[in-house]
């Protein structure tokens, strides 16, 4: 009800007189300012008139930056990311080390049949008979070789080169006068490397100083 509407019902009637003395109350006063009022328009057409940041900006107004709570939050969120970004790296390294040793097994297995040709094809050299059969042994285990060294398989051992525990397993020491001490002057076995994993160590025999006997 408005004003105007609230005057004319307050018109005195016919033999009836209006005290021009009464106040209004503050009550009254206030239900004529709200009803003058124009209702809030919650509508979607005025929602569309505040930009996204606008309202950002709203909400930061309206939160206190020193609030402990909100504190906590962020640093409870910061951390779900950071644990979120360091479990995708450890799953891509743990896939890239499983793609690249996936043949392990496979290779393992290979292995001895490699050594059973390497055998064979050192003794065979030894007939002349078996020169055939040798050349037809070199064909394979090439074959063998080209199919390890595309998957990264390497091998580890060979004569003249520097003893290293990481890649060779001394089965001996042998005096040697045309070695320096510490050299790998004799193969029993190969080792294989599959990237950067040894997959066997080599079986070597290491050099060593002839002693004063000997030289004298």
């Amino acid at each position: 009800m408005s004003r105007e509407d609230y005057n004319k019902e307050q018109k005195p009637k016919d033999g009836e007189t209006r005290d021009s003395t009464r106040e209004e109350s503050p009550q009254e006063e206030q239900g004529f300012r709200e009803q003058d009022r124009e209702p809030l328009d919650f509508s979607e057409e005025a929602g569309a008139q505040i930009s996204e940041q606008e309202m950002k900006d709203m909400c930061r107004q309206n939160i206190c930056p020193d609030c402990e709570l909100l504190r906590e939050q962020k640093n409870q969120a910061l951390k779900a990311i950071a644990d979120s970004e360091n479990y995708k790296k450890r799953l891509t390294r743990e896939k890239e080390e499983y793609c690249r040793y996936a043949v392990s097994s496979f290779i393992e297995e290979v292995i001895p049949v490699i050594d059973n040709l390497e055998l064979a094809l050192e003794h065979g050299r030894k007939n002349e008979a078996c020169k055939d059969l040798v050349q037809g042994v070199e064909m394979t285990l090439n074959l063998f070789y080209q199919v390890l060294e595309k998957n990264n398989l390497k091998q580890v051992g060979s004569e003249g080169e520097d003893f290293d525990p990481n890649f060779h397993e001394a089965m001996a020491q042998q005096e040697r006068e045309d070695m320096e001490e510490g050299k790998v002057c004799q193969v029993m076995q190969k080792g294989y490397l599959l990237g950067e994993r040894l997959v066997r160590p080599a079986k070597v025999l290491v050099s060593k100083q002839c002693s004063p006997e000997k030289n004298e």
